[in-house]
């Protein structure tokens, strides 16, 4: 799962499991090639209106993960499961450690409250930009930015499960009121047999 506006039809993707340190090849990843008809951007989305919504891909991958200490499944959200306010999920990725910054080696990950529509929606905060397809999360020191789009915001859910909610880069100067938004995972949004999305998990 990725945001649809990280896929370009003029570009060729793989995937990199397990991957941590960018830098050197530490000999747990999985390098995956994606064919070219197995990437599905959701038919709603357009560049043109990125306030709509509908900001997410599917990826499926040429062959089956191997699954270990680096590489492990995380589940999707029930279809409407909406989060409290201040729910504790992670985000992870290699983004902009700061606005206009340099792009980390290392994985990095922060905590990022959810922030619920009625707080996310105010004036101060998004207003009528976000939607209630869409799932707000964090407004304090740490932010995603660019280069964290399209990955992971990690939630563990009750059951002790972790569940992906993707979102979509908005670069955030630290302390800020305002959280990040991000599209939910579309209720609509169906293929055979995904019940489970692999993530990638800070090793070391």
């Amino acid at each position: 799962m990725t945001a649809a506006h990280c896929i370009s039809s003029s570009r060729t993707y793989q995937v990199v499991l397990g991957e941590h340190d960018r830098s050197m090849a530490e000999g747990r990843e999985q390098i995956v090639p994606i064919n070219k008809g197995d990437i599905f951007v959701h038919e709603g989305w357009k560049s043109s209106s990125v306030s709509n919504g509908n900001d997410i891909a599917l990826i499926k991958l040429s062959r089956v993960a191997l699954l270990n200490d680096e590489v492990q499944l995380a589940c999707l959200p029930p279809a409407g499961e909406l989060l409290p306010n201040q729910y504790p999920c992670y985000i992870s990725g290699w983004g902009r450690l700061t606005t206009g910054g340099s792009l980390p080696d290392v994985l990095q990950q922060a905590l990022l409250p959810v922030a619920d529509h009625t707080t996310c929606s105010q004036r101060d905060w998004w207003g009528s930009t976000v939607k209630t397809s869409m799932v707000c999360a964090g407004g304090d020191t740490k932010a995603g930015c660019n280069g964290d789009s399209g990955g992971p915001l990690n939630c563990q859910g009750g059951d002790g499960r972790w569940y992906v909610t993707r979102h979509r880069q908005l670069c955030l100067l630290s302390g800020l009121q305002r959280p990040q938004e991000a599209d939910r995972v579309h209720p609509r949004l169906r293929l055979q047999r995904l019940g489970q999305q692999c993530e990638y998990r800070r090793a070391r």
